[in-house]
């Protein structure tokens, strides 16, 4: 389960590492916890193992998700309460968990709407979820947001939070739609197979039932386009859209509206666990800005500029 806010967040198993590095597993005899140099099938050290199993100990074990949700409709519509007990921000964060990620959740009742600068600096991804509320997010809030997208903090942003101030302030568009509700069939294709945000997902993600959107939708061109839908009454529309933004990974994926059982869906939430481990920072070098001094040593004696 999630961890409540304010609880004490916790790292990956050996078993999610497992799931992640099956045939390496059942090759090596196991993962050597203390980090040690991995002895493959034939005896031999497998460095590129072992590194792999530190990367995955070092990186995806620290992963922390915050699950932001505007969690209105649970409130207000019964079928929805029904279909998300625990909101739809509970659901994500429980399968997020279940996949082996650190996760809270934070809503739009809570104080700062539970983004507080403390938070976000301990956020690698935030999800976000909106619908009904989005001129009641606070700006000031929206601008803390962006500035850590803009530092490395990922941002996934599902559904309607297309109309989200912060995805249409990344976006600098309207980021408007065509869109129906008629419980049609939607198949999500995977047009980026070899993306790893389709690790794990057949050629297409059928749902029996969703609400329709379609283009022209009116979002600058992804850097790269994962998923293409195809709808029941005959429209198409970019349903995983990749951007990046400063130095933050931003995914747009649009399956889940809150009276469809979107989010109890097994290949949805795969995409979000490997959209979760895409958008997180890495461990790069910080850049530097401004006036620098050089690295080698050169004549300064110029004196013609104006600055």
């Amino acid at each position: 389960m999630p961890l409540a806010r304010g609880g004490t967040r916790t790292e990956h198993s050996t078993l999610n590492r497992v799931a992640r590095y099956p045939r390496e597993m059942e090759a090596s005899g196991g993962f050597d916890d203390k980090r040690a140099p991995v002895q493959n099938a034939n005896g031999r050290t497998d460095c590129r193992l072992a590194n792999a199993v530190t990367a995955e100990v070092e990186t995806t074990s620290m992963t922390r998700v915050t699950v932001w949700n505007e969690n209105v409709h649970e409130q207000e519509h019964e079928a929805v309460a029904d279909l998300y007990p625990d909101g739809i921000h509970g659901a994500i964060a429980s399968a997020l968990a279940e996949r082996g990620f650190d996760t809270e959740t934070a809503t739009l009742q809570e104080p700062e709407h539970g983004l507080t600068e403390d938070v976000l600096a301990e956020t690698d991804v935030l999800t976000w979820w909106g619908h009904a509320a989005h001129d009641q997010v606070d700006d000031e809030v929206v601008s803390r947001v962006k500035e850590r997208v803009l530092e490395g903090m990922g941002l996934i942003v599902l559904h309607s939070g297309h109309y989200s101030k912060i995805f249409r302030e990344l976006m600098g568009t309207t980021c408007s739609l065509k869109w129906r509700e008629a419980a049609e069939t939607e198949r999500l294709w995977v047009v980026e197979p070899g993306h790893p945000i389709a690790d794990g997902v057949e050629e297409y993600i059928e749902l029996p039932e969703t609400e329709m959107y379609g283009e022209r939708f009116d979002i600058p061109a992804p850097d790269t386009l994962v998923f293409n839908s195809w709808f029941e009454g005959g429209e198409v529309f970019r349903s995983g859209c990749c951007y990046r933004r400063g130095a933050g990974r931003i995914f747009y994926f649009r399956p889940g509206h809150e009276t469809y059982p979107i989010y109890h869906n097994e290949a949805i939430q795969q995409v979000l666990a490997n959209a979760c481990d895409w958008a997180a920072a890495g461990n790069g070098p910080e850049p530097s800005f401004g006036n620098a001094d050089p690295i080698e040593a050169i004549d300064e004696s110029d004196d013609r500029s104006v600055h």
